[in-house]
């Protein structure tokens, strides 16, 4: 019967695989929230990492709620959003029970606009929010909110003008040459932006946009050297939710932290999480923040590392070594690492610093506890408190126990089978 099962969890996570590797993610639209997003209804807020209420939300994550409840115009001053949060008149929920995923705090809201991200291979979608460097952190000024409305109102509908005009963007090419120039899709898409900022000027010019709201569009995007995270993010979860739900694979299909909790999902286990306290990332602070103000990690950007991106191929994104620390030596080892705890590597993200070997794919939750190798991480750090923008990035790894209690899990499942089996 062992050996059955065996079996059986080396066809699923291959089943799971082969899933991954046909992901075919392409922007279709970029659409208020409401529109596209099923069950998002007025008065809710989705929000990064497995589910959590207002008073276990860390700082960063209550910070964005207040910014969230005040950009929808919900209430009027910081106290009233933070009274009709502790009163629970604002129904709170994860992205990623959406359909969504969201960086750092991962606050959408149904007035916010989402990008639209189509697996063509499979027909399903996923949404993902801007990326910006304040409000997503925990900040709720007027200028942090003015950010978010400027998007709403112009450079969102200028940018959908130029996708409908193109009726549509392929992303796989974009993602597979921005790997091979350098960027690792989670700090660091500076040359996926940089080629998404190509692809759109001239749909959006045929589009016939106005010039008031072309050319403003056009230099968030010659300036947003992080504008590509919200796509890549989309992508990957549009890549792997189609590997969810297969029976008996123990391949990882989200890892999300909301700044309290680190959860994982996985494969043969449904939407069930398996969490423990999030932990904190070691890295380097902007100038005026230290390793005291930090909180701890948080955000669903951790989806790229499910397909095999973000500190996956740290390998062959030196660059980012500026941001988050670390040699280029420990980045070579990081990307090797990674291979023993995944079912396999990509045959279209490769790495040219690794002789253009595949990116490793696919974590597996029985390898990482049997090398006692975790998932690498590159990520932002939010400040412990709410009310502040960005403050640092480094590398973190989830807890042990999240795997520990994946596996646990999943062999308590199938010894009921084995024992109910004639």
């Amino acid at each position: 019967m062992t050996g059955n099962i065996v079996q059986a969890i080396e066809a699923a996570n291959a089943e799971a695989m082969s899933r991954l590797v046909a992901g075919d993610p392409v922007l279709i639209d970029l659409a208020p929230a409401r529109e596209v997003i099923p069950g998002l209804t007025d008065r809710k807020v989705l929000h990064a990492g497995p589910p959590v209420e207002w008073s276990r939300m860390s700082g960063a994550q209550r910070g964005a709620m207040i910014g969230a409840v005040l950009f929808e115009k919900w209430a009027q001053t910081p106290d009233e959003a933070e009274g009709m949060l502790e009163r629970g008149e604002i129904t709170l929920e994860p992205n990623h029970h959406n359909q969504a995923v969201g960086p750092m705090a991962g606050t959408i809201t149904p007035s916010m606009w989402v990008f639209v991200v189509e697996n063509r291979a499979f027909g399903n979608r996923a949404f993902c929010r801007q990326v910006e460097g304040r409000q997503q952190f925990g900040e709720f000024s007027e200028d942090a909110l003015e950010a978010l409305e400027r998007w709403r109102d112009v450079w969102a509908p200028t940018l959908r003008a130029g996708i409908h005009q193109m009726g549509g963007l392929s992303l796989k090419p974009i993602i597979a040459q921005a790997l091979q120039m350098g960027d690792e899709l989670h700090n660091r898409p500076n040359a996926a932006s940089s080629l998404f900022a190509a692809a759109m000027a001239a749909p959006m010019v045929q589009a016939g946009v106005s010039e008031e709201a072309l050319v403003p569009t056009m230099h968030l995007l010659a300036g947003h050297p992080l504008f590509f995270l919200g796509l890549s993010m989309a992508s990957a979860k549009a890549i792997v939710d189609p590997a969810r739900g297969i029976e008996y694979s123990t391949v990882v299909t989200a890892m999300a932290r909301n700044g309290t909790e680190f959860g994982i999902q996985v494969s043969g286990l449904g939407d069930e999480w398996f969490t423990a306290p999030a932990p904190v990332v070691e890295g380097l602070f902007l100038p005026g923040y230290r390793a005291e103000d930090a909180g701890r990690d948080i955000g669903d950007s951790a989806i790229t590392e499910t397909v095999g991106w973000g500190g996956f191929v740290l390998g062959g994104a030196p660059s980012i070594l500026n941001l988050v620390g670390g040699t280029p030596e420990e980045a070579l080892a990081f990307s090797r690492e990674m291979r023993q705890i995944t079912a396999g590597m990509s045959p279209d993200y490769r790495i040219p610093a690794l002789g253009f070997e595949g990116t490793a794919l696919a974590i597996d939750i029985r390898k990482v506890i049997r090398t006692n190798i975790l998932p690498i991480i590159d990520t932002a750090i939010a400040h412990k408190d709410p009310g502040y923008p960005i403050i640092g990035a480094g590398m973190v790894r989830p807890p042990m126990e999240c795997f520990e209690k994946a596996l646990a899990r999943f062999g308590e499942i199938h010894r009921k089978e084995r024992s109910h089996a004639p």
